[in-house]
């Protein structure tokens, strides 16, 4: 019937997050009887769509470049435009001097973002290991830094790390441009059918529900209420426009140019109604 909703016979398994910040853009998802929705840390979900258990990922955009054939859908992502509170590096020595920065694996792209912003920005390439291997009892530990992401930053932050940089903001001061950590990518063979809409109206309803996912999710994790609500709401940009897109190539081509990447950015291909986010 022309102008119908598209409806699929199964489900599309569709991988999040359960971090806080993506809570606005899957609010009520759940209740989609034509969505299957599962939460990973967001180092899996590539593997999701890559073993094809998922057909639509909130993937960390760095991961656009590491599978052939993604589309991107504008329906939301997670970004910032300055500080993002939860993507930060904790340091004992000023930045500029460390040796070596521990990270949190469970972002791919905040690990990139650390590589182009301490080399642009600060002039360093220090060595990366995986934060599980860092040893705060090593000789190394006095010059070795940690990049800490998501809700651990704000319930667990180090105490004795006096010297912090937000990563969000340091891309602000280096590019004027706001920052894209995830958005929402389908597999090209997926039909996502009106998957675009109805992620748009999962934004909206989450946005309009900020009140209620505090009092769910955010102060079930330690989160004091006012800082979840900040952070919602002022720190967090869950929209994927002209300005966005631009800095998702601007990434991606600062990624290649400091071998995160091996080869020459693809081009952002889209899937659905694009609409006013048509660069």
């Amino acid at each position: 019937m022309s102008g119908a909703p598209s409806i699929h016979a199964t489900p599309l398994r569709v991988g999040s997050v359960s971090f806080l910040n993506a809570k606005p853009l899957i609010y009520g998802l759940e209740d989609d009887r034509q969505i299957s929705l599962s939460l990973e840390v967001p180092s899996r979900l590539l593997d999701g769509l890559i073993e094809k258990r998922l057909d639509v990922a909130l993937l960390p955009v760095i991961d656009y470049q590491r599978l052939n054939g993604l589309r991107v859908l504008t329906g939301g992502g997670i970004g910032s435009d300055g500080p993002t509170l939860t993507v930060r590096i904790f340091s004992p020595i000023p930045i500029e001097e460390i040796d070596a920065l521990a990270c949190d694996t469970d972002s791919h792209t905040s690990v990139a973002l650390a590589r182009i912003i301490l080399s642009e920005r600060f002039g360093i390439q220090p060595e990366f290991i995986e934060l599980t291997r860092f040893r705060p009892d090593s000789p190394s530990a006095a010059r070795t830094a940690r990049l800490l992401i998501g809700d651990k930053v704000i319930c667990e932050e180090p105490k004795d790390l006096h010297h912090q940089l937000d990563l969000g903001q340091a891309w602000k001061e280096l590019t004027g441009l706001p920052f894209v950590f995830a958005a929402w990518m389908a597999r090209a063979e997926v039909e996502s059918g009106d998957l675009n809409q109805r992620l748009e109206a999962a934004k909206r309803n989450g946005l309009a529900h900020i009140e209620q996912i505090i009092e769910q999710y955010a102060r079930p994790l330690g989160w004091p209420a006012d800082i979840a609500r900040q952070y919602l709401t002022r720190n967090l940009q869950f929209d994927i426009g002209p300005r966005q897109l631009q800095a998702i190539r601007l990434f991606h081509e600062k990624a290649h140019r400091h071998g995160v990447i091996d080869h020459a950015p693809a081009p952002l291909i889209f899937r659905g109604a694009m609409s006013s986010t048509t660069p």
